[in-house]
């Protein structure tokens, strides 16, 4: 009875009631044909399923050749669903990825690519997908695509374009575009008034990608954004902000295309520092707390401006007729006026400490100083050596180094004295005058 109930039922009754019987797994539930819920083939069956899904592959390039964008598209999706472990399968989902790129809007197409890099990191065309995710975060954060000869108006706001730079950062992020993406970012922030965000984005491309030219034009543009903000407040935080951001970039890009920019910037954030500073002496000054007044002046006077070290000095002489004590307990208090690094202030309590050269060798190391122009530059004279001189005769004249030449009177001639003769030598005898008689021959 229960067999012919069964069969008296309706096909597709008979197709639910199986469905409701057969127990559904939580895999089979999220998708049957997804890559990571199956398990990869042997080596000989995916050599099989190899051929087989290049031959589907075949097919689908030359329905796209021939305009069939959609019958190619189709088969791309049935290569990735039943051959997701060949290479075919890699090359079918970046060709699908492409088509949708051409046919769809920006977040479709961003989200076909992601779908490749997710699946196929090892694809040789991986670079290639990220490269056409940066095109597209490119095209929405310009709010337009071009599509053949037209140019569409994409409407996607700021923090959707963010997220997409994020999604490349997370896929390459020590890739050529990472720190493009991530500059992309911090400039969208700026162009949106985030100031904190803006300036955290540009510090993530100074820190995360040093040796980028985007490391030093973030830096510059730390400091800019930071002077900027000390302009519309009266937050010393700012100042100070700029002033590190913009001493990096110099000293990292002393050579740098705004290293001229920085410098004026630089400039002007040390005449405001110094413009604050004289304020707060000057009513320092006006409620009688003399020493007060004098440090704030003397904090004036280390930023170097020139007109506010003008007035700061004048106003210190003003504090030091009336008080002179106070004036110098405060320039006591004072740090040392100078840019250095808190370690290299106490080098001269240090117990390798020199000092610096003694001027006869500091005078030795420097090189001899052309003169530049006429400065009553005179020869020096030349001074004639006496000479000795002959009694009684003439002067020489002038130019003249010989003395004058004539005969010497007798009586100033000089006595001569006797020669001395060689003495005898001793121990010789003198030789015998007369001659000894020789003796005869004797007889033979």
């Amino acid at each position: 009875m229960r067999h012919l109930a069964l069969s008296s039922l309706p096909a597709c009754s008979l197709a639910a009631a199986a469905l409701s019987l057969a127990p559904l797994s939580s895999h089979a539930f999220l998708g049957l044909f997804e890559k990571k819920d199956k398990e990869a083939p042997a080596s000989d069956v995916r050599q099989q399923q190899e051929t087989q899904a290049t031959a589907l592959l075949m097919e689908a390039r030359q329905a796209q050749n021939d305009g069939k964008t959609g019958r190619a598209q189709s088969t791309y999706t049935s290569i990735v669903r039943q051959y997701p472990f060949t290479n075919a399968a890699a090359e079918a989902s970046y060709a699908k990825a492409v088509i949708i790129r051409s046919n769809s809007g920006i977040s479709e197409a961003f989200d076909a690519f992601q779908e490749f890099i997710d699946n196929y990191r090892s694809s040789a065309r991986f670079n290639d997908a990220i490269q056409q995710q940066y095109e597209l975060a490119e095209e929405a954060r310009g709010g337009r695509k071009q599509r053949a000869l037209l140019l569409l108006p994409m409407k996607l706001g700021g923090e959707d374009v963010i997220k997409l730079y994020e999604k490349i950062i997370k896929n390459a992020p020590f890739g050529k575009l990472a720190p493009l993406a991530q500059f992309s970012i911090a400039e969208i922030y700026q162009d949106l008034g985030e100031k904190d965000k803006s300036v955290l984005a540009y510090q993530a491309v100074a820190d995360n990608y040093p040796n980028t030219k985007q490391a030093s034009e973030a830096q510059f543009r730390i400091g800019s954004i930071s002077s900027v903000a000390a302009t519309r407040s009266e937050d010393k935080s700012n100042l100070i902000a700029t002033r590190d951001a913009l001493n990096i970039y110099m000293t990292t890009n002393p050579t740098g295309d705004r290293s001229g920019e920085a410098e004026m910037l630089l400039k002007q954030v040390n005449a405001a520092e110094a413009t604050q500073s004289l304020q707060v002496g000057k009513f320092y000054q006006r409620i009688g707390k003399t020493k007060a007044a004098a440090i704030y002046f003397n904090e004036a006077l280390k930023y170097g401006a020139p007109e506010a070290s003008a007035e700061a000095r004048t106003l210190l002489a003003e504090l030091a007729a009336v008080d002179p004590e106070a004036v110098a307990d405060a320039k006591k208090g004072q740090p040392d006026q100078d840019y250095t690094v808190p370690g290299a202030r106490n080098l001269k309590n240090r117990d390798d400490y020199i000092g610096p050269l003694s001027p006869e060798l500091a005078r030795l190391g420097q090189k001899p100083k052309m003169r530049a122009g006429d400065d009553n530059f005179l020869p020096m004279p030349i001074t004639e050596p006496t000479l000795p001189m002959v009694p009684g005769a003439a002067a020489p004249s002038a130019g003249t180094l010989l003395p004058p030449v004539g005969p010497i009177p007798n009586e100033e001639k000089p006595a001569m004295l006797p020669v001395p003769t060689a003495p005898e030598t001793p121990g010789i005898p003198p030789k015998p005058t007369e001659t000894l008689p020789v003796p005869p021959k004797p007889a033979p």
